[in-house]
């Protein structure tokens, strides 16, 4: 028998009141991700992508439909019930890396692990190791303001991924980057796919991610 999916979203709608009226942003979207899945949310500018993943993370709530992360039906989960399933099964890499300017990359990427109250010998060693899996072991000291862009989305794929969480989601993950820094990421998310295990659902124009991707959901211009 196979695993049961770790990302089950059926028929999702969400609209947007405007002082133009109703905008429908999404209208009748499934979505299925498997462990160990590559799913790409394909669209242009303005079709819903980001709005699909908060929907799909919890962080807003559908018009319509329903989605459910490893069996738990988010839509009757009050919000400190949300908050609890993000912290335990799911992260979010974002496409202005969201990089507390004050830490360094090392604090940044633990800030999940102290909000977790991790041991803090089992939280220097996770930090450490993850950050040699993303590449950048010789830069655990430095601040934001010191990395690269392209250095500064790993800092933040590395946040992502410490905790260890069953689901990442990543909005626009390559966005700001260019062409040869983003080939990097995609590089280094579908790596850690195929090795961990773990889940990804990426919200992009990128043709790059569709080409390793398990599927590719195409969300229809609005």
């Amino acid at each position: 028998m196979s695993a049961a999916p770790v990302l089950v979203a059926r028929g999702i709608g969400h609209d947007h009141d405007t002082p133009a009226g109703v905008v429908r942003a999404l209208d009748g979207v499934d979505l299925v991700a498997d462990r160990g899945e590559l799913v790409v949310v394909h669209g242009s500018s303005g079709s819903g992508k980001s709005t699909l993943l908060r929907v799909l993370g919890g962080l807003t709530r559908p018009t319509r439909g329903e989605v459910e992360i490893d069996g738990i039906g988010l839509g009757s989960r009050s919000e400190d019930e949300l908050l609890a399933l993000r912290r335990e099964r799911v992260a979010f890499v974002f496409q202005d890396f969201r990089l507390l300017p004050e830490l360094t990359a090392a604090e940044n990427v633990e800030v999940p692990l102290r909000i977790a109250r991790t041991d803090p010998v089992e939280r220097d060693a996770r930090v450490r190791a993850v950050l040699a899996e993303v590449g950048l072991a010789p830069h655990a000291a430095q601040r934001p303001d010191e990395l690269s862009g392209g250095q500064q989305q790993r800092v933040g794929v590395a946040r992502a991924v410490v905790g260890r969480p069953g689901l990442v989601l990543a909005d626009e993950p390559t966005a700001q980057l260019d062409s040869a820094t983003s080939a990097g990421i995609v590089d280094l998310l579908a790596g850690l796919v195929e090795r961990t295990g773990l889940s990804l659902v990426v919200a992009t124009t990128d043709d790059a991610f569709a080409d390793r991707a398990t599927r590719v959901v195409e969300l229809p211009d609005r």
